[in-house]
């Protein structure tokens, strides 16, 4: 995948509040291989929900920091 369109992918799904739970569809092309699974309000409640997946890597967590910057882990 182009880390620009990554990233693009990235922006769009990260909540203005909140923290949204992320998987990555290896088969799907390159411009809609991010897809959403779920919003959480409590970071903690996202890492959970990621951890309780079969396998953890193919998630990940996205959103917004204190000064409006988009963050991932």
């Amino acid at each position: 995948m182009d880390n620009n369109q990554l990233e693009k992918q990235k922006q769009s799904l990260t909540p203005d509040t909140g923290f949204n739970l992320v998987g990555i569809d290896y088969f799907e092309d390159s411009n809609g291989q991010l897809y959403l699974v779920e919003h959480f309000e409590m970071y903690q409640d996202a890492l959970k929900a990621k951890k309780d997946r079969k396998n953890p890597k193919d998630y990940f967590i996205l959103y917004k920091g204190s000064n409006g910057e988009f963050l991932s882990h």
